[in-house]
């Protein structure tokens, strides 16, 4: 079952962002599946460090972009993906200390992220990219 189905409104016009979110989103559905099929605490912590390093460069690039874009809301976007590493590195922090994050809270958690994130932020960026087109 698919935790997050793609949405054209995650698409924020930029090519090389557009791809890294179909990436990650696919990786999020794939630890999503894993986990519903009995994967085991090194596999999920696995999965959570691809997750997390995929995160870090995609931020990276979109972070980027908006800077030479010099985009207003840079700040406010930068901060919520600084949440979202915060966020990600405490649940592997707690994967890995005692294996208690639950599966289905771990699924919503992630899901719930990035689909508002998309929603909200990742949707002003891509007026942003398209004001002058």
């Amino acid at each position: 079952m698919t935790l997050i189905e793609w949405k054209d409104e995650f698409n924020v016009g930029v090519a090389e962002v557009d791809y890294e979110h179909r990436e990650l989103v696919a990786l999020i559905n794939a630890l999503h599946d894993d986990m519903g099929t009995g994967a085991g605490r090194d596999d999920i912590i696995r999965s959570l460090g691809e997750i997390y390093a995929q995160i870090s460069a995609h931020f990276a690039l979109e972070e980027k972009f908006m800077r030479e874009s010099r985009y207003m809301a840079y700040a406010e976007h930068k901060e919520d993906h600084e949440i979202l590493l915060d966020d990600l590195r405490d649940i592997m922090d707690k994967v890995e200390d005692d294996g208690s994050y639950g599966e289905a809270r771990l699924s919503s958690d992630l899901g719930y992220w990035f689909s508002e994130h998309f929603r909200t932020h990742d949707a002003r960026l891509h007026r942003h990219a398209h004001k002058d087109a």
